[in-house]
């Protein structure tokens, strides 16, 4: 990533962190260590076996995984398979700890943990079921800005014009803007939490592209982008679906492997996500001109980056 891919783009292309996480079902549940039933939010039912948290790096037109773990529950009534015991200090008990934890507080860890060996980018970008206010402060204060699709939830609230509001009375509040906007509404806010230093936010909302009379909200801990740049960067978040389709598609990651250890799932996991950036990388290499040696860098363009499009 920073030795071949960076070099490749100038320092002014937005480069992200996308975090997500995405159904790792299980057949043989019962036998299966830590599988649990756990809550698959596309088709809203609970399924056995794991929930995959993944972050991973995407400038736009390569993604790679940088780091995963599969999540149980934290309910032993939940946990379906065997929990076996080992020692504290032992790396297969803080794999097991970290896997019956909430997976809110797991995306920092991975996320802390990327940066510690090296990996950086601009922005962070999330889905609406990761962005709650006290892990976007969490987010900021690694010194990382968010970029995050807003929860319509009457629990989370915003300060607005000096009230808490959610962001339903935020929506039914403000004026819209109309006609062939690419957005419906910005407004200013700020992300307070006990406890924790507040930190400012542009809410920006836009139309929902599956249903045009519907609305979605995005928020942004960086004040200086514009509201088609929020719009933009924010469509880089679907490189990681495409990442799971093709993996549970074409590498097989949920058929190919049947084992019953939890550790033994780990490192399958890890060989397909290796199998993966093996063929990013080739792609981009067969695509991206700039690789070919360094006159064609100096005398051909950077590839495309993604363009605005209302969502």
């Amino acid at each position: 990533m920073n030795q071949h891919l960076r070099p490749l783009a100038s320092d002014s292309r937005d480069d992200c962190f996308v975090i997500d996480d995405t159904l790792y079902e299980r057949a043989g549940y019962k036998r299966t260590e830590l599988a649990a039933r756990v809550f698959d939010h596309v088709d809203m039912k609970f399924r056995k076996g794991f929930r995959l948290l993944t972050i991973g790096w995407t400038d736009g037109c390569t993604f790679l995984p940088i780091n995963f773990s599969l999540l149980s529950s934290s309910k032993d009534a939940n946990v379906l398979g065997e929990i076996g015991e080992f020692d504290k200090r032992s790396l297969c008990h803080k794999r097991r700890a970290m896997a019956r934890t909430k997976a809110t507080e797991v995306m920092v860890e991975l996320l802390e943990t990327a940066m510690r060996a090296g990996h950086r980018a601009k922005y962070v970008l999330m889905d609406s079921w990761f962005s709650h206010p006290s892990q976007i402060l969490d987010i900021k204060a690694l010194g990382t800005d968010v970029i995050a699709m807003v929860k319509r939830s009457s629990k989370i609230r915003y300060c607005f014009h000096g009230q808490m509001k959610n962001i339903k009375s935020i929506w039914a509040a403000c004026k819209k803007r109309r006609g062939r906007s690419k957005y419906l509404l910005s407004v200013p806010v700020q992300i307070c939490v006990p406890g924790k230093d507040p930190v400012d936010a542009r809410i920006v909302c836009v139309r929902n592209r599956s249903n045009r009379k519907d609305w979605i909200a995005l928020i942004s801990t960086d004040m200086s982008l514009s509201e088609e740049d929020i719009i933009r960067i924010y469509g880089k978040r679907w490189d990681i679906e495409v990442f799971f389709k093709a993996c549970k598609g074409t590498l097989l990651l949920t058929k190919e492997y049947h084992g019953l250890s939890y550790d033994a799932l780990t490192a399958h996991v890890a060989i397909v996500f290796v199998r993966y950036m093996l063929l990013a990388v080739a792609k981009r290499n067969n695509e991206d001109e700039r690789t070919i040696g360094e006159l064609f860098y100096l005398m051909v363009g950077e590839v495309a980056d993604l363009t605005a499009s209302p969502c």
